[in-house]
């Protein structure tokens, strides 16, 4: 498929749910096809979110091109930023 976004349904957290919605909306507005992951239908899609993003306490939203780790959030912010987007998410 290519993109993944490995994300929650299911969160307490306005803070991710504003950052993951923001991450949809602008690879949406991008036309950039992505894959959605819910993390939240099971702890091994979690801890599969975990261990390929090297990162044992990582938090949604993160992305990645395939199996390749592009990065988190923050990450996706600086290069929406930079307008560097194709280039974080390694299709470029």
């Amino acid at each position: 498929m290519g993109i993944k976004l490995y994300y929650t349904t299911v969160t307490a957290s306005r803070e991710v749910k504003s950052q993951q919605a923001e991450v949809m909306r602008i690879l949406e507005s991008k036309n950039i096809q992505f894959e959605l992951i819910d993390i939240s239908v099971g702890g091994a899609l979690r801890d599969e979110m975990r261990t390929k993003s090297s990162n044992p306490t990582a938090v949604p939203p993160q992305i990645f091109n395939d199996d390749q780790y592009c990065g988190n959030y923050e990450m996706f912010s600086e290069a929406v930023e930079e307008d560097t987007v194709e280039q974080f998410l390694k299709i470029a």
